[in-house]
């Protein structure tokens, strides 16, 4: 332990709280000074070893809330995890909200003898399973890597001590509930379970029974509400003007620096990938993010969107919980979703660590009614914006998108069933490159081999009148 002057540098409330030093020492490194709401009111129960109901938007601090207990609890334990088993597991929705969860709680266990590994789907599941072999603290996953591991006997989890569920209504929206059902049915009954999600309909409600025994309900904000520092607009909108007004909001934006990185949200995967080429079209460095792009295109993604060489991220709704990216000036809802709660996912990526945000939302006639749903929802009317000056002349002059498949322009290779078909090479005469190609389909008919009906070659060898293949000898007369 270091000395009482030492001491004094680190955040009385966490000091108060009795969590190791080496913990307060990363907290320290990492700037913590005051602790958020979630964390005040479930790191006490959840030193207790209590269950925990957590119901909190993203961004609020849940991770921290329930890894700093978690790592003090492992640390003071100090059991060694057995061969291909982990003694707590994290579950989270999206493969980028687990890497981002995983890569939080190895920095608060900076200065502990923890391991913490991540696996999700997207890369080879044998060299995940190869890292668990000698068995891991704490297993940050998504549901289907988890159970993939699983069946290969890879894993175990019948020494599981803390179970994490996170973002539980996430995970109901993109279809887990099977997944987690099994899940729940291999965890051990004795055990420590947290189940955080920022919503609670009654489906939820009801999953919730099946991990949690008797747990400590914290509520840091009303159900669906919105983050207060969010400015929230609206602009209608043809669905065909929408990626001109984008466009010229983007260009105008970041040229004046009141831009600094933005968030784009669009329903379908496509979608997305238009608004790349578009926007690239126009000078406007942007990257997609959906579930069509393989896992290192979006980790590149992600990682030129951090360093800001990226200012535009164009994602689809499966990427608003698991992208946590400080300095994110403006969220455009490209396409109003048709779940309520989905916008406040959205625009929570945004206005995050006290900083101010902005909330952009282009409305079509027929996306009405789901703009009404969520100002119901959220209790929130949107403040009406309107089009940008000399909107239809601007638009008319913009550059039409390249036919390149999204995320070319970035330098990434063309998937294979994207690659255009091999024609004449560059500098060489186009009349010469079709003179050689009719030259060849001419030898090709007049070779004196015979044909089928369909005019094919045929694939047996003609014999001459002794039973000889009299070819040999016609091939040696040449």
């Amino acid at each position: 332990m270091v000395g009482s002057a030492n001491a004094s540098i680190y955040m009385s409330y966490f000091k108060e709280l009795g969590l190791a030093e080496p913990i307060l020492r990363a907290l320290e490194a990492k700037g913590y000074s005051e602790p958020s709401p979630i964390q005040r009111q479930a790191i006490p129960s959840l030193m207790e070893g209590r269950d925990l109901l957590g119901i909190a938007q993203t961004g609020t601090g849940k991770t921290a809330a329930f890894s700093l207990p978690s790592l003090h609890r492992l640390a003071q334990d100090g059991y060694k995890p057995n061969p291909a088993s982990c003694r707590m597991l994290v579950l989270s929705p999206t493969r980028e909200l687990a890497a981002q969860i995983a890569e939080n709680m190895r920095r608060y266990a900076k200065h502990l003898p923890i391991n913490v590994e991540c696996v999700f789907g997207g890369v080879p599941v044998g060299k995940q399973a190869r890292r668990l072999v000698p068995g891991t603290d704490v297993l940050v996953a998504t549901p289907g890597r988890l159970l993939d591991l699983i069946d290969q006997r890879a894993l175990t989890l019948k020494h599981v001590e803390i179970f994490v569920l996170d973002e539980a209504d996430q995970m109901m929206d993109l279809g887990f509930i099977k997944p987690l059902t099994r899940v729940a049915n291999l965890l051990p009954k004795e055990r420590q379970s947290l189940f955080f999600s920022a919503t609670m309909p009654k489906d939820i409600a009801d999953l919730s029974r099946r991990f949690i025994n008797d747990p400590v309900k914290v509520e840091v904000a009303p159900q669906a509400t919105t983050a207060e520092r969010v400015e929230q607009y609206g602009t209608f909108v043809n669905q065909a003007e929408k990626q001109s007004l984008l466009t010229l909001s983007l260009q105008s934006g970041l040229a004046s620096g009141e831009i600094e990185k933005t968030l784009v949200f669009t329903r379908t995967k496509h979608g997305a990938d238009r608004v790349v080429r578009h926007l690239a079209a126009a000078g406007i460095n942007a990257a997609a993010i959906h579930g069509n792009k393989t896992q290192a295109q979006r980790t590149r993604a992600l990682d030129g969107f951090r360093a800001g060489n990226v200012p535009v991220l164009v994602a689809t709704d499966i990427a608003a919980r698991g992208i946590d990216v400080t300095g994110v000036s403006h969220v455009f809802n490209f396409e109003i979703p048709n779940v309520p709660e989905q916008y406040v996912h959205r625009i929570g990526r945004t206005a995050r660590a006290g900083a101010d945000g902005v909330a952009i939302s282009y409305i079509a006639p027929d996306e009405k009614n789901y703009i009404r749903d969520i100002e119901k929802l959220t209790g929130v009317r949107l403040t009406p914006m309107p089009l940008v000056e000399n909107f239809t002349k601007r638009a008319e002059s913009l550059p039409k998108p390249s036919r390149k498949p999204a995320g070319a322009e970035y330098g990434e290779r063309p998937e294979r069933g994207n690659r255009k078909p091999r024609g004449p090479k560059q500098g060489s005469n186009n009349r010469d490159f079709e003179q050689r190609k009719a030259r060849k389909a001419k030898e090709n008919r007049g070779d004196g081999q015979p044909r089928d009906d369909m005019g094919r070659k045929r694939r047996f060898k003609p014999k001459g009148p002794n039973g000889v293949g009299a070819h040999k000898n016609a091939v040696r007369a040449r």
